[in-house]
């Protein structure tokens, strides 16, 4: 199995990219549209792979960051979904918005990908939720961790963890919560406060 790619944008057509090598060797790679869009002719690149083997062809998938890669191979786990419809998921909803759509069981914005309907956004939701939690928390802890030590950021988010547990909650409590806040490294203590209360009320 070819786990990555290193080499030169050689070509680009609407699904895949020509990649070629420093050996001379050039690998077609399908890869997300919003990805591909990001890419130009004769830019060196690192590509994640994923290698797909038919009876018909081997196919390699790329994407530019493990948690793209991640989250494709996880799409294959789903019972229906093959590699060109988990290719055509992720070019059109970042990992972070498909996380929080299949956890908040939000099938009207899983309808709206391209390749699924009402059936396989319901399977999706059934078999992927505990599997995408665990892959969230990790990636949320590393994002989370950046925003405290960050310059200017860990005040708001300190001084908003103080006041959440003067109204009794408990830091294993507030954290996941404060994770789940969009843009939370960006906002002000009272807006991550009342955010957070919103959420604590929703369970």
């Amino acid at each position: 199995m070819i786990g990555s790619v290193r080499g030169t944008v050689a070509y680009q057509a609407a699904e895949y990219c020509l990649i070629e090598t420093a050996g001379g060797v050039g690998y077609r790679v399908f890869m997300p549209v919003s990805q591909m869009r990001t890419l130009s002719m004769g830019q060196e690149v690192r590509v994640l792979t994923y290698t797909s083997v038919r009876e018909d062809a081997i196919q390699l998938y790329g994407f530019l960051t493990q948690q793209y890669y991640d989250l494709f191979a996880l799409l294959l786990s789903v019972s229906g979904i093959g590699p060109k419809v988990a290719i055509g998921i992720l070019g059109a909803a970042r990992p972070e918005d498909f996380y929080l759509a299949v956890q908040s069981r939000d099938l009207k914005m899983l309808t709206k990908l391209p390749g699924i309907g009402k059936k396989t956004a319901e399977r999706m939701v059934l078999e992927l939720k505990d599997k995408i939690g665990t892959l969230e928390s990790e990636e949320n802890d590393r994002e989370f961790a950046a925003a405290v030590n960050g310059e200017g950021k860990s005040e708001a988010i300190n001084e908003a963890m103080a006041a959440l547990a003067a109204l009794g909650y408990s830091n294993s409590e507030i954290l996941p919560v404060l994770r789940k806040i969009p843009d939370y490294g960006t906002l002000k203590r009272d807006e991550l406060i009342r955010k957070a209360l919103q959420m604590f009320a929703k369970k």
